[in-house]
């Protein structure tokens, strides 16, 4: 391993190798969550959604974009869909009348509950022949990528 200062440079076949493993592995959890979510009469952005209000808590028209990383009509479109089937409903924010927050309805909660627990089904599959020590290690590793990408 090369250093740099006092930090140790890591191979770059090795980075190569986990940014190619990590990039397929998104690839197959967007798929599979895709075919998860065709039994459901929502769309992956509006799942994206329902998953940032379950996670947050309500939020603006404005904080959710962000969150997506969409134009603020877009969300608005998504929103007003999600409101139709009664997944949502804006509220004025009690200490601003003159916000509005979108707040998850029970029947969005319990599809976003419903998706999440077939989801961590497929990941157990997956993992079925890995010990409990591999997946304990996978998991830390995990979390502190994450950690350090935030």
């Amino acid at each position: 391993m090369e250093k740099k200062g006092t930090q140790e440079l890591h191979p770059v076949e090795v980075l190569a190798g986990i940014e190619k493993d990590l990039r397929y592995i998104s690839g197959i959890i967007k798929q599979k969550g895709r075919e998860i979510l065709s039994n459901y009469t929502i769309t992956p952005p509006q799942f994206i959604a329902l998953q940032w209000l379950f996670e947050e808590g309500d939020m603006t028209i404005g904080e959710l974009s962000n969150k997506m990383y969409l134009a603020c009509s877009t969300t608005t479109d998504l929103v007003d869909r999600m409101e139709k089937n009664e997944l949502v409903m804006r509220v004025k924010d009690e200490n601003d009348r003159r916000v509005v927050r979108i707040h998850l309805l029970k029947e969005g909660e319990r599809i976003i509950e419903e998706v999440i627990k077939k989801r961590q089904h497929y990941l157990n599959e997956v993992l079925i022949d890995f010990s409990a020590e591999e997946v304990e290690l996978l998991s830390k590793g995990l979390h502190r990528l994450h950690n350090e990408m935030k």
